[in-house]
């Protein structure tokens, strides 16, 4: 195994002393210009880099942020919007020189005890908070802790005029003292159910994401608003929960087209719940979009090559992710807290939505 170069190893080359290279390569005044030029030429030569963790205990920063989701991680392996968003994530940090530390844990309280850890052994000199809560305690804890933070997906304020009418949540607000990258959650829902509405239907259920999450009561409370604002109570329309998963999906779809009035459209928070739910249609004898309309809520290549194609919301997931990694590096790098907000998502119409048989809409 090759061994790593140190600060012992640049003095011998460069012909000079140990407290040199160190005050060379910290930009630390006690060496010449020439000398400082050459030392580092040797360092580059040698492939040196510093110690990240001589580097944390010393109280300089480690070079490094965090990442963690707690999920159950059944459900992150089929779903493209997670590695999206890391890549976008990872394209700023790489340009930045700066490393992504990425864990799954079980839980929220997991997730705390591990920035408790990160915070302690100072690994990492800020993160990414993923999954805002309607009751997250993360935004305090790490206030508490002074560990520098992004939320990612907090709400948007909707530009729709009937959506300002609303009293807002407080739970749904995103905490002020934590950076954020906001999402029009409320506004997406709004073009998915004009879409439909549009067309006809009037029974929908919405096949929704885990309970708990922010964006999932977003979703939903603007789902039963714009019900409500064209006369369609809960018993045409609703929402359902899930975990995200393909089986969830599945079970969930089989539900809902068992009842005595089946809706005659269906939205589905993730593309892969929204092909699973395809494919229980198809073996019901249930036709796409001949008598089920299907929605997706996130585009993917998935969606694009299934058969009917499915009617998603496009949006740009690595984009949202180099927003939240550009907000982190900002603030570390002093500024104050602020707030960005993505595109809102653009529904694309496609093979798997059309107008209701005339005799289910009554």
């Amino acid at each position: 195994m090759a061994r790593r170069p140190t600060i012992k190893d640049i003095a011998r080359r460069a012909g000079v002393s140990q407290s040199a290279v160190s005050f060379a390569l910290n930009d630390r005044p006690g060496v010449s210009q020439d000398t400082r030029a050459r030392i580092r030429r040797v360092a580059e030569e040698l492939g040196w880099q510093p110690n990240s963790a001589a580097r944390a205990l010393s109280g300089e920063r480690s070079g490094a942020v965090g990442l963690v989701l707690a999920r159950p991680a059944h459900t992150l392996g089929v779903e493209s919007f997670f590695l999206q968003l890391v890549s976008g994530i990872q394209e700023v940090l790489s340009a930045a020189r700066t490393a992504l530390l990425f864990q799954v844990v079980e839980d929220i309280d997991a997730e705390c005890a591990l920035y408790r850890r990160w915070w302690a052994e100072r690994r990492v000199d800020g993160v990414l908070v993923v999954d805002p809560r309607t009751q997250d305690p993360r935004p305090a804890l790490l206030t508490q802790l002074g560990l520098p933070a992004v939320s990612i997906g907090e709400g948007a304020a909707s530009a729709d005029p009937a959506l300002s009418t609303l009293s807002p949540d407080p739970a749904l607000s995103p905490d002020p003292t934590l950076s954020a990258v906001r999402a029009d959650d409320a506004g997406a829902m709004v073009q998915v159910l004009d879409h439909l509405y549009g067309l006809g239907h009037r029974r929908i259920v919405h096949v929704a994401g885990l309970p708990g999450l922010a964006h999932t009561a977003r979703r939903m409370e603007s789902l039963r608003a714009e019900a409500a604002r064209r006369g369609l109570g809960s018993d045409r329309v609703r929402s359902v929960v899930t975990d995200y998963s393909d089986a969830e999906g599945a079970a969930a779809t089989r539900r809902v087209l068992a009842e005595p009035q089946p809706p005659t459209a269906l939205v589905y928070d993730n593309d892969v719940m929204a092909i699973a739910g395809s494919a229980v249609a198809a073996e019901l004898g249930i036709p796409v979009p001949g008598r089920l309309s299907i929605v997706a809520w996130d585009d993917s290549a998935l969606c694009r090559v299934t058969h009917p194609r499915l009617t998603a919301l496009v949006r740009d997931t690595a984009g949202f992710g180099r927003l939240a990694a550009e907000e982190l590096l900002a603030v570390l790098a002093g500024s104050p807290a602020g707030v960005r907000t993505s595109e809102r998502p653009r529904l694309e119409p496609r093979e798997s939505t059309a107008p209701p048989p005339a005799h289910t809409e009554s």
